[in-house]
């Protein structure tokens, strides 16, 4: 089941990357800061749906979920009061696709985290590990 989850999640993450890319072929390449934000977010969303089907970690699944509610809330900032001067008006599918992905990745990827077993244990060995490198690099 929990590959299966992770299954969807990249997809999810591969759907929201190409509904932006082709976005930003279709004009928003020429908008100032939204474009480039565009294609940060292509990038983003293939690295992060790679690294889903490869390594099983918590902070993968942390990712996905920073995905989705990061580009979910420039989207409902674009609609409500504008972003960087683009207001949107919620009228293509492409605005429907990408909104369904980013939720199946805020979802889905909260869904995964909680069913990692012992999380705050695993978070905790691990922040201990980066700190304790952390330390011996500034002795």
């Amino acid at each position: 089941m929990t590959w299966a989850l992770r299954i969807v999640v990249a997809v999810a993450l591969l759907g929201s990357a190409l509904t932006h890319y082709l976005l930003w072929q279709d004009g928003f390449k020429d908008i100032d800061i939204i474009g480039p934000l565009f294609l940060v977010n292509v990038v983003a969303g293939v690295v992060i749906a790679i690294a889903m089907v490869r390594w099983s970690h918590w902070l993968v699944e942390l990712l996905a979920i920073g995905f989705g509610a990061v580009t979910l809330g420039g989207y409902l900032i674009s609609l409500t009061v504008g972003l960087f001067g683009v207001r949107e008006q919620f009228q293509t599918q492409a605005e429907v696709w990408a909104m369904v992905t980013e939720v199946v990745c805020i979802v889905l990827g909260a869904v995964l985290l909680i069913r990692r077993p012992n999380l705050v244990g695993t978070v905790r060995g691990d922040l201990q590990k980066v700190l304790k490198r952390g330390a011996g690099r500034s002795q």
